[in-house]
């Protein structure tokens, strides 16, 4: 069966997992981190990408994105992948291909799980056990979101926004969501969704992207698709 198209939809909260290829690192060292970090700021601004919340980790990296063209996010994710394999080879004297093919994402409902999603990226160092808690990662934006750096790269998104009428509120409303942690479904979910590229909402946000869109957005039907009955008599098995 044919891929689907990647779905990317202007307007719309974007979750973006990339992962080495065989799960082998994409950074060895803090140099690394930097230099990847510095062409996600560089490729998001070039491409009119908002860059909502991210992490690096060894062998993957998670982004929170919303794009403003549409094609603003697969023209960041390309530029930033080769550029940034052109580095690491040149750096550590190697060849060959250090992504696992394409990016994965997903399109966001923000109301229902935009800081689910956030929390999810923040997270993730404390899942894979590096950390006890988010806050102890230097490498993903949550330091930014709860007050302890600021990283004029970081577009803040309308729902985290909304969490207070002040930084210092907002920033404590954040901190209280993440340090509360996500259920094993809801990271289930978000994972699931993002490396299968089904959008993350209910029905109604399905049916927006859909007006959108020419993509299909939900899983086809298992099994053959029936015939249509023909003029004179009944379809068959």
């Amino acid at each position: 069966m044919a891929r689907l198209p990647r779905l990317t939809v202007p307007g719309y909260a974007h979750h973006v997992i990339h992962r080495g290829n065989n799960r082998q690192p994409i950074v060895l060292d803090d140099a690394d981190r930097e230099r990847l970090l510095d062409l996600i700021r560089d490729h998001s601004q070039r491409q009119r990408v908002a860059l909502h919340a991210w992490v690096i980790m060894d062998n993957h990296l998670h982004l929170l994105l919303t794009p403003s063209t549409d094609d603003g996010l697969p023209a960041m994710m390309q530029g930033l992948g080769r550029a940034y394999v052109r580095y690491f080879n040149d750096r550590h004297h190697r060849t060959g291909t250090l992504w696992e093919g394409r990016y994965r994402s997903t399109l966001v409902d923000s109301e229902r799980y935009l800081l689910a999603c956030m929390a999810y990226i923040d997270l993730n160092p404390v899942r894979a056990g590096l950390v006890p808690e988010a806050r102890q990662y230097p490498w993903s934006s949550h330091r930014h979101h709860v007050g302890l750096t600021n990283d004029r790269s970081l577009t803040p998104h309308a729902v985290y926004w909304a969490l207070g009428n002040t930084p210092f509120a907002r920033e404590a409303a954040y901190a209280d969501w993440v340090n509360g942690g996500l259920a094993s479904a809801q990271v289930a979910q978000l994972t699931d969704a993002t490396l299968k590229g089904w959008p993350l909402g209910d029905e109604s946000f399905r049916a927006a992207l859909q007006a959108r869109t020419p993509r299909r957005l939900v899983p086809a039907r298992a099994g053959r698709p029936r015939r249509i009955p023909d003029a004179g008599g009944q379809a068959g098995d």
